[in-house]
């Protein structure tokens, strides 16, 4: 039996099938309501300690993670109602699902992605507590098995033991979710949108993350194609690190740009500068977590990227908080957050916050080469804003004998305004094209949806004519454009893009290989 789906993150696992879903093991109550609510307090202590540690290996996107849930268990509010409910006779693992399935109902029933992908944090945070209230813990998963189920929460993730193979099987998920994307960083295969098939499902599976399908009880011929197929994939991936020391190239000897996505100063540290261009965007969001960071925190943090890269760019984006990414003490709680307050217009209008930033950036610019870019730009005025705002915190270090120096300063491609009328920015020193947002607004459909996953492509010719246009525009004027998204590390998608006239990709440190023996192959 072969189930169809949509590959999340490429590769191939062979393996015994494991059911996320299953229900954690029995809870045996308590004689008191002071000894449940002793036991769910312990329960809760472990489950922070559980993600505190998991945290001491984790960097960028998961730690930021971890972090976001143990601030919500720690939050008295989260577990209010739980203890209020032990006190009227509930047993703890029964108040704590209770209390946890009221709110997780009230996201779910959201028309909004933002408000969804929060329920999905509730479901994580409800179920690590009843395992840690479990006294008999759950069943091990053998190695290398093929984690199958409706979605699996990144701390779930985060905790399997990967080095022994295995891959995720899901009837729901999304290839835009952060398990995808720490599945992606890790090469660890991962199928999504398989919708229905049988729940109780046991034995070996061949998981083809590649193409996107999984094979159950597969027949001795299937199992010999698979092998096949797997080992094909393992030679393209061991021939490809011959390239990752090489200039990228394509077949006609065109020159193109590779650089770096990075989410945390740290991520540098397992990375060879010789083998990329630079960096072409280092996220900021991870600065501001439980508190808003302090002018030197952030200066420490970029200059010891800006050190790492030496004379090769290092392009650092402005906060891009809002959409999927809220952070306590900054954004605002919106209906529909992907069109809201996000971005350079949060930002601006939370300009205390956004002027220790560009002091932070300025100061940090002297120890390499930097350029800044604003996020979500939709029109000039924003820009201008943006840019007189450096001009005057300039003015003000200057005024102190303060070393710093002006940075370029350029603009996201993601909100569609940009991309039609790209001249009405003539005057921005560079464009970064941010495929992930550009692709999800221009065909209406959230990229962290597996409902319409089929819509988000970035292959799409009219999200490949908007780039063409802007990679035109930049041609004529001499603006340097490059492209940021998810899109420049997927082999599937790096010759439409080269297509385009793109000659600057920033990739996952984790796709740089892969990426390079695609442009190998392509012949512009």
């Amino acid at each position: 039996m072969r189930i169809e789906g949509i590959p999340a993150s490429a590769g191939y696992a062979e393996g015994p099938l494991f059911d996320l879903d299953r229900p954690p093991a029995a809870y045996t109550s308590k004689s008191s309501a002071a000894e449940e609510i002793a036991a769910l307090e312990t329960a809760i202590g472990k489950a922070v300690s559980r993600l505190s540690a998991m945290i001491e290996t984790a960097d960028g996107d998961a730690a930021d993670i971890l972090e976001f849930h143990i601030a919500m268990l720690q939050d008295d509010a989260l577990s209010a109602p739980a203890f209020a409910s032990i006190g009227s006779g509930q047993a703890a693992d029964v108040a704590w699902r209770a209390s946890l399935d009221a709110e997780i109902a009230g996201y779910d029933a959201s028309d909004q992605d933002y408000f969804r992908a929060r329920a999905a944090d509730l479901r994580d945070i409800r179920d690590q507590v009843l395992r840690a209230l479990s006294e008999d813990g759950e069943p091990t998963a053998p190695l290398g098995a093929i984690f199958h189920g409706e979605d699996v929460a990144p701390t779930r993730f985060l905790e399997i033991d990967w080095s022994a193979g295995g891959g995720i099987a899901l009837r729901a998920g999304s290839t835009a979710s952060h398990v995808a994307m720490l599945a992606r960083a890790r090469g660890v295969p991962m199928v999504v949108g398989l919708g229905t098939f049988p729940g109780s499902l046991a034995g070996m599976a061949l998981l083809d993350a590649e193409h996107g399908g999984m094979v159950l009880s597969p027949s001795p011929a299937e199992i010999d194609a698979f092998r096949q197929s797997s080992s094909a994939f393992a030679a393209r991936q061991g021939a490809a690190q011959s390239f990752l020391t090489r200039p990228a190239v394509t077949k006609a000897g065109t020159a193109v740009r590779v650089q770096v996505n990075i989410a945390n100063p740290s991520d540098v540290d397992g990375i060879d500068i010789s083998t990329c261009d630079g960096v072409g965007l280092m996220r900021t969001e991870f600065l501001f977590g439980k508190t808003l960071p302090d002018e030197e925190t952030q200066y420490h943090a970029y200059r010891k990227v800006l050190e790492w890269a030496g004379d090769k760019p290092v392009t650092i984006r402005t906060v891009d908080a809002g959409g999927d990414k809220p952070l306590a003490g900054f954004t605002v709680e919106e209906t529909n957050p992907f069109l809201g307050l996000r971005g350079i217009r949060l930002s601006l209008k939370r300009r205390d916050i956004f002027r220790v930033q560009i002091r932070a950036l300025l100061r940090a610019a002297i120890h390499g080469n930097l350029k800044v870019m604003f996020p979500m730009i939709a029109t000039p005025e924003e820009y201008s804003q943006a840019a007189a705002l450096f001009a005057e915190e300039q003015a003000g270090l200057a005024a102190r004998g303060v070393a710093h120096t002006m940075p370029p300063l350029g603009i996201m491609v993601e909100v569609p305004s940009v991309a039609i009328a790209p001249e009405a920015f003539a005057n921005v020193a560079f464009f970064s094209i941010g495929s992930n947002d550009l692709t999800q607004y221009v065909m209406a459909a959230a990229r962290d949806n597996a409902a319409v996953t089929y819509l988000n492509s970035v292959r799409h010719p009219a999200v490949l004519r908007l780039m063409e246009a802007v990679v035109r525009f930049g041609r004529e004027t001499e603006i340097p454009v490059s492209l940021c998204g998810d899109a420049g590390g997927d082999p599937a998608a790096i010759p439409a893009l080269l297509e385009t006239g793109l000659r600057d990709l920033s990739v996952a440190p984790a796709q740089l290989a892969m990426a390079k023996a695609a442009i190998a192959e392509v012949p512009v």
